[in-house]
C-alpha cells in the first residue's frame, strides 16, 4: 500500500527518500575537522555545509511561497522540482537533480539533513569538498534514474518523488569502499568500526524502506536508495588505488571517475527514455 498527499493534486503517490540514524562522527574526524587555531568546523568541511545550506534554503523558499511545512501537496512539490515520470519524459530531465534538494515536510528534511551532516563530516576528508558535492549529485541522479526506469516498466507515470537520501545512500556507498583501504593513516580498529557503522546504517535504512512495501505507511522510494547506494559503491572502486599515492594523482582519478560516471548516466537516461 502507498499513501498519498491529499488536496491539490490528490491521487499522486509521493515517494519519500529518507534515512534513519546515521553512524556517529568518529573521534579522528573530530580532530581533522577542528582547525589548529580553534576556528570553525565549517571552514574545514565546506562541501558538507554547502549541501546542507542548499537543501535548507530550498525548503525555506518553498515554505515562504506558501508550501505547507508539514503536508505539501504533490503539485506544490512538482512546482519546486520533484520528479514525475511523465514530466521527465517530456523533456524535464533537470528534475532528476532538482528533486534531490526538495523535501516532503519538516520531518523529512530534518532526518535527511542529520544523515547528510554525519556522513558528510566523515566523508569530506576522504573526498574533498568538490568530491563530496560530485558524489551527492551523481548518486542522487543515479538513484532517481533507477526509480524512473522502474516506474516506466510498471507503467506508473504519476508518482511524485523527492528527497536527498538517494544521495545520502550514495555517500554511504562510496565510504564503505574508501574505508576498506588499509593504507589510510587511521588505526585499523577505527577503520573497521567506521566501515561497520556505515554498513549498518545502509542496511538498516534499506530494510526500513522494504518494510514500507508491506505496511500501510508512507511510501519510501527504496529504488532511489538502491540506485544511489550501488552507484556510490561503483564510484569508490577506482578511487581506492590512488587515495595514498599523492593528492594530485588522487584528484586526477576523481575527475576521470566522475566524468565517466556522468557520461554513463547520460547513456542510461537515453536508454530509459526508450523504454516507454
Amino acid at each position: 500500500m502507498t499513501s498519498s498527499l491529499q488536496g491539490e493534486g490528490a491521487g499522486l503517490p509521493v515517494q519519500l527518500r529518507e534515512g534513519g540514524a546515521p553512524p556517529p562522527v568518529p573521534d579522528y574526524q573530530r580532530e581533522v575537522s577542528r582547525p589548529a587555531s580553534g576556528g570553525w568546523t565549517i571552514l574545514r568541511t565546506p562541501g558538507t555545509y554547502f549541501l546542507l545550506a542548499v537543501n535548507i534554503a530550498v525548503f525555506g523558499w518553498m515554505v515562504l511561497h506558501g508550501v505547507s511545512a508539514k503536508e505539501p501537496t504533490p503539485l506544490q512539490l512538482l512546482h519546486f522540482g520533484a520528479t514525475a515520470p511523465e514530466l521527465i519524459l517530456r523533456g524535464q530531465w533537470y528534475r532528476l537533480l532538482t528533486a534531490t534538494f526538495v523535501h516532503v515536510g519538516l520531518i523529512h528534511i530534518a532526518t535527511n539533513m542529520w544523515c547528510l551532516w554525519n556522513l558528510g563530516l566523515l566523508g569530506e576528508p576522504l573526498l574533498g569538498p568538490m568530491g563530496l558535492v560530485a558524489v551527492y549529485v551523481i548518486t542522487g541522479v543515479a538513484g532517481n534514474l533507477l526509480s524512473l526506469a522502474f516506474n516506466i516498466a510498471v507503467h506508473d507515470y504519476i508518482s511524485v518523488g523527492a528527497g536527498a537520501s538517494g544521495s545520502v545512500f550514495g555517500i554511504a556507498g562510496i565510504l564503505i569502499v574508501l574505508l576498506s583501504n588499509k593504507k589510510l593513516p587511521i588505526p585499523q580498529f577505527e577503520l573497521k568500526r567506521l566501515r561497520r557503522s556505515v554498513i549498518q546504517f545502509a542496511a538498516l535504512n534499506l530494510i526500513i524502506g522494504l518494510g514500507t512495501v508491506f505496511m500501510n505507511v508512507i511510501r519510501i522510494d527504496n529504488l532511489a536508495h538502491v540506485g544511489g547506494f550501488l552507484s556510490g559503491l561503483a564510484l569508490g572502486v577506482p578511487l581506492v588505488p590512488r587515495m595514498t599515492s599523492g593528492r594530485t594523482r588522487y584528484l586526477e582519478r576523481q575527475k576521470l571517475t566522475f566524468t565517466a560516471a556522468a557520461f554513463s548516466l547520460v547513456l542510461f537516461a537515453y536508454f530509459v527514455a526508450k523504454l516507454r
